[in-house]
């Protein structure tokens, strides 16, 4: 019976090899797929050694991601250009890449202690949920920026304000409005959290970024804490990188300890891959980042 029993054994294993099937039926199901951010190029595309229009084709055939992270500053003089947009579409579409989200900035502060430069930064913002909607993105992502104006509270006020005005505009295109840790106010993941429990909209949430807890000078908020806290509201996650060690780590970010806070909160989507670093060139520190982040949940099927 013991000899049928191993027999059966291998035979499920061969089959199920040859097959292409996963052996280790234990495995824990990772519910990510990888995009890449366009900031992780932004050296390339500023200097004109890279066309902005070819992104998807570049995220695609350079590095192997089907999905993309728009960043806005490289098309601001084509945001009224229909056109355009059209174009950009088309060519990812050709390229069988996913828009995932448009970062954008410098459209004014959604927490303007002043009303009306608050107002206009809300509907600077309408053009790119147009854009987001036309290009198949789930959300734009926007900045809690309150121009350090005011106690903690009264900024966040105005900032529940300006992200409520913007959320229920993006709605009516079912686009959501995500908010990153970006500096200041915003890279405390408490305050941020504040802010979004009391806009209490489904489209309205967070993009928790892994390298920007910076609150002030020479000051950072723990990294761990503060993803912990931003992702029940999370409907992005960017994997910031900027070093490397020679294990192919990155040397302030433990990706398996903060891979395994972004699992555990029952997170189910894109993981953006986006290079910020200086020790490697903008290729090289995205493939690090791609490579790490693979490695990285190989180790969490594992359970």
């Amino acid at each position: 019976m013991l000899q049928r029993r191993e027999f059966l054994r291998s035979a499920i294993g061969a089959s199920a090899t040859f097959a292409g099937l996963p052996l280790l039926a234990s495995a824990r199901e990772i519910p990510f797929k990888l995009s890449l951010a366009q900031w992780s190029l932004h050296k390339a595309f500023f200097a004109k050694q890279l066309d902005p229009a070819d992104f998807a084709k570049i995220s695609k055939k350079d590095y192997g991601i089907e999905a993309v992270e728009y960043v806005n500053q490289f098309y601001k003089d084509k945001k009224k250009d229909d056109a355009f947009l059209k174009d950009l579409k088309k060519r990812a579409d050709d390229e069988g890449v996913r828009s995932v989200l448009i970062m954008c900035d410098g459209e004014g502060a959604l927490g303007d202690p002043d009303e009306k430069k608050r107002l206009l930064a809300v509907e600077n913002h309408f053009r790119w949920v147009e854009w987001a909607k036309y290009l198949g993105c789930h959300s734009i992502r926007v900045n809690a920026q309150t121009n350090n104006v005011g106690t903690p509270e009264e900024q966040a006020a105005r900032a529940v304000d300006g992200l409520t005005k913007l959320s229920e505009f993006a709605g009516k295109s079912d686009i959501n409005v995500i908010v990153e840790n970006h500096g200041g106010l915003s890279s405390n993941g408490e305050w941020l959290a504040g802010v979004m429990s009391k806009v209490k909209l489904k489209n309205c949430g967070t993009l928790p970024d892994f390298g920007n807890f910076r609150i002030g000078k020479d000051q950072e908020y723990d990294r761990y804490k503060g993803v912990k806290e931003l992702m029940p509201f999370a409907k992005g996650v960017s994997a910031k990188s900027h070093d490397f060690d020679d294990m192919g780590n990155e040397t302030k970010t433990d990706y398996l300890k903060m891979m395994k806070i972004v699992l555990d909160a029952g997170y189910k989507g894109y993981v953006g891959v986006e290079y910020e670093g200086s020790k490697l060139s903008e290729s090289e520190g995205i493939k690090a980042t791609k490579k790490l982040l693979e490695r990285t949940f190989a180790e969490l099927a594992k359970g």
